[in-house]
């Protein structure tokens, strides 16, 4: 299983785009969005290319190969628009040699984590900030940072995850850091 991971798109085309076009450059099989996809919410800016009707146009033509998950900017509406779910909370995926539990972050996180079991990847964004840190009983606590909006002095970033190793990128395609899950 090969994922593309983003957070936080904010209804941002540019952001967007840049996810979709490492997806298809690194032949992911999943696009795996980690909630706040179309809003881009009180507490932010509104980004430069702020586009929600381009972005769900963009995204529905890849349904069938996104996992989405709601975040606090995502609304009921939003699901009419997607053609793909993003009413659940968290997933958990497992391909056999890493537990990720994927969710945005505002329910679950490191101060109020999931039960995970040890060794287990706790994946969320909605700091807009990307991070790699060990926690809890042996876990790893993973956040993609942000494709239009990132924070801290952050560029805009994203993961790909393959044979249980977690890459992030800045959207201009260079290496931030690599961890092993």
């Amino acid at each position: 299983m090969k994922l593309l991971i983003c957070s936080d798109i904010h209804g941002d085309i540019g952001g967007a785009r840049a996810a979709v076009d490492f997806f298809e450059r690194h032949s992911c099989d999943k696009l795996l969005i980690l909630g706040d996809i179309l809003y881009h919410g009180p507490r932010n800016d509104l980004p430069d290319g702020y586009a929600p009707k381009a972005v769900t146009e963009l995204l529905n033509k890849y349904a069938d190969r996104i996992i989405a998950v709601r975040g606090n900017c995502d609304a009921e509406v939003d699901g009419m628009v997607l053609k793909f779910p993003i009413d659940a909370d968290y997933v958990i995926l497992d391909d056999g040699s890493t537990y990720i539990f994927a969710t945005h972050g505002h329910h679950y996180n490191t101060e109020k984590p999931p039960a995970l079991p040890s060794g287990a990847v706790l994946l969320h964004g909605h700091t807009h900030v990307q991070c790699s840190v060990e926690f809890g009983n042996g876990n790893l606590y993973l956040n993609p940072g942000s494709v239009s909006l990132p924070k801290e002095g952050n560029p805009k970033t994203l993961l790909i995850y393959e044979n249980s190793v977690f890459t992030l990128y800045d959207l201009d395609g260079n290496i931030m850091w690599v961890t092993n899950s």
